[in-house]
C-alpha cells in the first residue's frame, strides 16, 4: 500500500462487478470520539456485495505519519490478522446481510487515526485484484465531542449565476462529511469545500461548503447536508434570506 497515493485510495468508491450489481461501501460514522481505556466499534454497510456472509471483508488503520496497513479480514466463519498482536486489540464481525463490524479495544493514545473497511474483487477481464475501499470512520481520543452550535446558507448573484455557500459552525471534533443533493441525489459539479479551521480557543471547527448553478435554476431546491458524530442534517436552499455581497 505504500506506494498508492492516500487521496486516491482512501476515497469512497463504487464499481461494477463484471457485469454484476453495483457494490458500494458506507462507513455511517465519520468519527467516533472516545476516552482512554475505553472501546469503540464502527460500521460498514455493504451494498451489492453477492454472498456478504461468504466474503471477506477487510479492514485497514491509517494512523498520522505512517503509511496504512491492513489489520484483519472476516471470512464466512472467521476472523485472520495480519499480526498476531492484533488479537486482543481488534475484533470483527458480521451482522445480517450487509453489515461488517470492527471492534477497537483498550484505546489509547496509538489507535488514533481513519479505519476503512474494503471488498476484494478479482477482475477476470485482467486476471488481477482490486481492492476498493469504503469512506473511512476517525478515531478521536478526547473527553468530549459536540456538535454544530449554528448552521446556515447564504447565497449571492452575480451575472448569471448563484452561489449558495453553506455555513457549519463551532463543532468538535473537527471531522465532518459535507455533501449537497438535489432530488436526494448528490451534486458534485461546481462543488468547493473547504477545509475546516479552528474557530474557538475551545478547540471548536467552522467549515463552509459551495454550491454554483445557474441563475435559471434558482426555484430549483438543493440541499447542504453535513454528518457529524453528534448531530446529522440537510439545510435547503429556498427560503433564503441572507444575501452575500460580491
Amino acid at each position: 500500500l505504500a506506494g498508492f497515493q492516500i487521496s486516491y485510495l482512501f476515497c469512497f468508491l463504487s464499481f461494477f462487478l463484471d457485469g454484476q450489481a453495483q457494490v458500494i461501501l458506507k462507513q455511517r460514522e465519520v468519527s467516533i470520539t472516545r476516552g482512554h481505556k475505553t472501546t469503540a466499534s464502527m460500521d460498514c454497510i455493504a451494498e451489492g456485495i453477492p454472498d456478504f456472509q461468504y466474503a471477506n471483508i477487510h479492514w485497514y488503520r491509517h494512523v498520522p505519519a505512517k503509511a496504512p496497513e491492513r489489520i484483519l479480514y472476516i471470512g464466512p466463519s472467521a476472523v485472520s490478522y495480519d499480526d498476531n498482536s492484533y488479537r486482543n486489540k481488534y475484533s470483527s464481525s458480521k451482522k445480517g446481510t450487509n453489515v461488517c463490524t470492527l471492534t477497537i479495544n483498550d484505546i489509547n493514545s496509538n489507535d488514533v487515526g481513519s479505519y476503512y473497511c474494503a471488498y476484494w474483487h478479482f477482475h477476470r477481464t485482467n486476471s488481477t485484484w482490486i481492492k476498493y475501499f469504503g469512506t473511512g470512520t476517525k478515531l478521536v481520543i478526547s473527553g468530549k465531542s459536540s456538535p454544530p452550535k449554528n448552521s446556515e446558507i447564504l447565497q449571492t448573484k452575480h451575472k448569471n449565476q448563484i452561489m449558495y455557500v453553506c455555513f457549519i459552525e463551532k463543532f468538535y471534533p473537527e471531522v465532518i462529511r459535507v455533501t449537497w443533493t438535489e432530488d436526494q441525489k448528490e451534486v458534485t459539479d461546481n462543488v468547493v469545500k473547504g477545509d475546516a479551521w479552528q474557530a474557538t480557543k475551545e478547540e471548536e471547527y467552522s467549515i463552509a461548503s459551495w454550491l454554483t448553478v445557474p441563475a435559471e435554476s434558482e426555484n430549483k431546491k438543493y440541499y447542504c447536508k453535513y454528518e457529524h458524530e453528534e448531530k446529522s442534517t440537510s439545510l435547503p436552499t429556498q427560503g433564503i434570506f441572507h444575501m452575500l455581497k460580491m
